[in-house]
């Protein structure tokens, strides 16, 4: 990599960490003080901190395949909208197998989140628990991953579309995905560390295991999200992918015993080791089929 990218890539990752280590020390103030509309906010304002960056640090978004291109990439849509529930829910029954006594279909564990009195409010506008339960269900499938591409699309152009290419043309694409991955997770630190962001803040050596997992759990993740980036030249598609992890993310926990609520390290979560276990098999294998591929589209 010539000195220039270095310095391009350097100022990139310092303004794409900046900014949103900023914003996520935020975030996490709030959250201690209780204040969730803020806290969410603030997190879905710090997704945009990688694309901002990229310009600030003037590496730059064109050449990232704006345009939405279908023709010809109905497959990977597909599969960008509907794999990672699919491989989310194939963890999660693993996981449930696995640990029998963490399943529960009473929605214990919705109740305990939501409170009495948000339980009553719900049911005073006519949606019963169960309803919910549906209406999440149908949501994480449909509209949601949709919705959610709009803001995970901050995150895409800056990792997938300016860093992973840097890191690839330096490393080559095992390494440099990996790499990418694991620079990915530690972005996420300061929220977990200060609002339990992911695993909360009583699980299993807490607070060190869970973001050393979650760079992982961002390795996987960034390998299948630069797969379909990879396949399709447009950033929207791992957008989407992203959209739908996250739109499937929590609907595991709605058949979790609250007694299992603290051990999310393993599961039933795509972040735990286990209910994560489907996803990090596919991108293993994705890993071992291109190996040998050539660097992806993106600015270098």
């Amino acid at each position: 990599m010539k000195n220039g990218k270095k310095d391009r890539l350097a100022s990139y990752l310092l303004w794409a960490f900046g900014i949103a280590w900023i914003l996520q020390i935020a975030a996490g103030m709030m959250f201690r003080a209780g204040e969730g509309l803020a806290y969410s906010t603030l997190l879905a304002v710090s997704m945009f901190a990688p694309l901002l960056a990229a310009v600030l640090s003037g590496a730059g978004i064109r050449g990232m395949g704006w345009k939405p291109r279908i023709k010809g990439n109905i497959r990977w849509i597909m599969g960008a909208w509907f794999g990672p529930a699919v491989w989310g829910a194939m963890g999660a029954a693993l996981y449930f197998l696995m640990v029998p006594d963490a399943l529960d279909t009473s929605f214990s564990y919705l109740y305990n989140v939501l409170g009495a009195e948000g339980v009553r409010q719900m049911e005073s506008s006519g949606l019963s628990v169960q309803q919910y339960v549906i209406s999440s269900c149908v949501a994480s499938l449909t509209y949601a991953p949709w919705l959610n591409m709009l803001f995970a699309i901050g995150e895409e152009a800056g990792w997938r579309g300016v860093l992973y290419p840097a890191l690839k043309s330096r490393w080559g694409t095992l390494k440099g995905r990996i790499a990418g991955g694991i620079i990915w997770g530690v972005w996420h630190w300061p929220i977990m560390l200060l609002a339990g962001y992911e695993y909360g803040t009583s699980y299993w050596g807490a607070p060190v295991t869970g973001p050393l997992l979650f760079c992982l759990i961002a390795a996987s993740m960034g390998i299948l999200l630069d797969f379909f980036y990879e396949k399709t030249n447009c950033i929207w598609i791992p957008a989407l992918c992203h959209g739908a992890i996250n739109a499937f993310a929590g609907v595991p926990t709605i058949f979790l015993n609250p007694a299992y609520g603290d051990r999310l390290l393993l599961g039933p979560l795509m972040v735990g080791l286990v209910g994560g276990l489907p996803m990090i098999l596919l991108a293993a294998w994705i890993c071992i089929r291109d190996r040998e591929k050539p660097i992806a589209p993106g600015k270098n």
